[in-house]
């Protein structure tokens, strides 16, 4: 894969996690049976990928690296069926935008958990974000679809920056596919005994927006992040990352007439900006590292 087009297939993956809410709300199942759906079919894709096209070794697992990828799986469950409540009650914009609240969740936990000291930039992350969601609100009022949806989001965003820390510090350790595969095991086995009983009253139709949540927008998506780091930097597969919630909102504004008022425009600029403030902060974040925050969303 030469540069050029490692760039283009991580465009594409950034595309593909964009259309993680399109999917969603296009499915008429409950967010329970959507993030079992999604974890099963991400396990298939996931599989297929580990056997016919990574190079890379599996490790065999310890009880502590276990543990983690339990925690790491429940975290992760958690996050996607927030996010997904998020995209039911008040929309893909919305709810995008307030998942990408993340990298400021990740700097104040850093500095809690690892009592690590919060830079100057850092700080500015923190207010870009914060002041970013003020904009996208479009009122306080809490019997409002919209703020409602909004903290179901920002509670991903949380959940996400919970479950990066977690996967940073495994990754060192464990191939992103195989954390990845085992992650969604995981999430398949805790939203199964709910999803269960709803899954004969799922329509076709909605199969194949789960299917395609599941294999595209997680197992293809975070295949094509994987191969593509082994030829671009870890801090430009950060800045394209971020360009997910543009291809969201974009997509949204596209099938769902979504249409964003200046307002929420302002303030999914500041997120964005936040984001790719984040990823551009001194030292920048590891290949291994991207890659395991590509394969949780």
């Amino acid at each position: 894969m030469t540069p050029r087009t490692a760039l283009g297939a991580l465009h594409i993956g950034a595309l593909m996690f964009g259309l993680t809410g399109v999917f969603g709300k296009l499915a008429a199942a409950s967010p329970a049976v959507i993030v079992f759906g999604r974890a099963a079919f991400a396990v298939l894709a996931l599989a297929v990928f580990a056997r016919f096209a990574s190079a890379t070794r599996w490790q065999q697992l310890e009880a502590v690296d276990w543990r983690r990828l339990l925690l790491s799986g429940v975290l992760l469950a958690g996050h996607w069926v927030s996010f997904f409540i998020a995209v039911k009650i008040a929309g893909v914009a919305i709810a995008t935008l307030g998942f990408a609240s993340f990298p400021a969740f990740t700097v104040i936990l850093e500095g809690l958990i690892f009592r690590e000291r919060i830079r100057a930039n850092e700080m500015l992350l923190v207010v870009l974000v914060s002041i970013g969601l003020v904009l996208v609100t479009p009122d306080f009022d809490l019997a409002s679809g919209a703020t409602t949806g909004l903290l179901w989001a920002v509670g991903s965003g949380l959940l996400f920056a919970l479950l990066s820390l977690t996967n940073r510090a495994s990754s060192a350790r464990i191939p992103p596919v195989q954390a990845a595969l085992c992650q969604n095991v995981v999430v398949a086995l805790c939203l199964l005994p709910v999803a269960a009983p709803q899954l004969s009253e799922v329509r076709a139709l909605d199969w194949l927006w789960i299917s395609l949540l599941g294999i595209f927008c997680t197992g293809v998506a975070h295949s094509l992040f994987v191969a593509s780091l082994a030829v671009i930097k870890a801090r430009t597969a950060a800045v394209v990352f971020a360009m997910e919630p543009v291809y969201g909102i974009t997509l949204a504004w596209l099938l769902f007439n979504e249409n964003p008022t200046l307002r929420m425009l302002l303030g999914g600029a500041l997120i964005i900006v936040a984001i790719v403030v984040s990823s551009r902060l001194a030292g920048g974040p590891g290949k291994k590292t991207v890659a395991a925050e590509a394969a949780s969303h």
